[in-house]
């Protein structure tokens, strides 16, 4: 035989791992799981020159917190002008986190809850904190940094 299917099968092979390598745990988009990103960027890792306002300071609650996510961050207030960021991503399942409520940054996808002063784990499955994130808070404007 010729060596054209080895060549064929070489390609569909690649082709394969290539589409494995780029399928999405549980809870990435659509089926209600919240969408995550794949690979989460360290923290301080955005481009020089891209803050983003994200928000009022009067726009995040006392004890509470608010999520962005489509930048993939949650802005929370644990005290009067102590304002933290970090990833809205779970380091559980890589889902993103919906609400915070209760004095904890909460999943939808299997109950982690971390706790709005610093994400530390509150309540597994999630094995570690949410990482931090990078705001700067000028006047009554919180922006990506």
């Amino acid at each position: 035989m010729s060596r054209r299917p080895a060549a064929r099968r070489s390609v569909l092979i690649a082709g394969a791992a290539a589409l494995a390598a780029g399928c999405s745990k549980y809870g990435d988009g659509g089926g209600g799981g919240g969408s995550a990103r794949q690979s989460p960027a360290p923290a301080g890792s955005r481009p020089a020159g891209t803050a983003k306002e994200l928000a009022k300071t009067s726009d995040i609650p006392v004890g509470g917190g608010r999520i962005f996510a489509a930048e993939k961050v949650v802005v929370t207030q644990p005290t009067q002008g102590d304002f933290k960021a970090f990833s809205a991503i779970c380091t559980h399942q890589g889902c993103t986190v919906s609400s915070v409520s209760g004095g904890t940054i909460n999943c939808p996808c299997h109950g982690s809850k971390y706790r709005v002063a610093d994400a530390s784990v509150a309540a597994g499955p999630a094995p570690r904190p949410l990482p931090p994130e990078q705001i700067e808070v000028t006047g009554n404007s919180i922006t990506l940094a």
